[in-house]
């Protein structure tokens, strides 16, 4: 075996290594991926039910509904709206109104069943998606302006 046909055959067994490598880790992150929907989103698309995303919106006044543990409510982004169930304890935070972002699967009959759900940390805080879901819908009020 020659000196030429060697360093071939070793620069072929490391581009093979490298593209199985990278194969790898895109396996890897297609299973943490998480996309982001608004409920208006969620109108023109169909996803199957198991997939995991992220919905967000604000929470629609006089929504909540608690029953023990279980909080029913709906999220809106003004222009449509979506019914989540959601069982645990919320954020201090939560409340009708404000920006909420939850994660969790689409269930049966349009119903998110989220398994998180995260609010907004101060009074001038809305997730960066739920502002441009906002914003596309032409009902985003600046702040001052309410």
């Amino acid at each position: 075996m020659t000196r030429k046909r060697r360093r071939l055959y070793v620069l072929i067994a490391a581009l093979a290594s490298l593209g199985v490598a990278s194969a790898l880790v895109l396996v890897a992150f297609q299973d943490n991926l998480v996309f982001f929907y608004s409920p208006s989103d969620l109108q023109t698309k169909s996803l199957p039910a198991d997939q995991r995303i992220r919905i967000g919106g604000l929470v629609e006044a006089e929504s909540v509904m608690r029953e023990g543990l279980t909080t029913r409510f709906r999220v809106t982004d003004t222009a449509h709206s979506i019914a989540v169930s959601y069982t645990g304890l919320l954020p201090d935070l939560f409340r009708e109104g404000q920006g909420v972002v939850a994660n969790g699967k689409l269930g049966p009959g349009g119903v998110f069943i989220a398994d998180e759900i995260l609010a907004k940390h101060d009074e001038n805080y809305m997730p960066p998606e739920v502002a441009d879901a906002i914003k596309r819908t032409g009902q985003w009020k600046p702040e001052g302006s309410r």
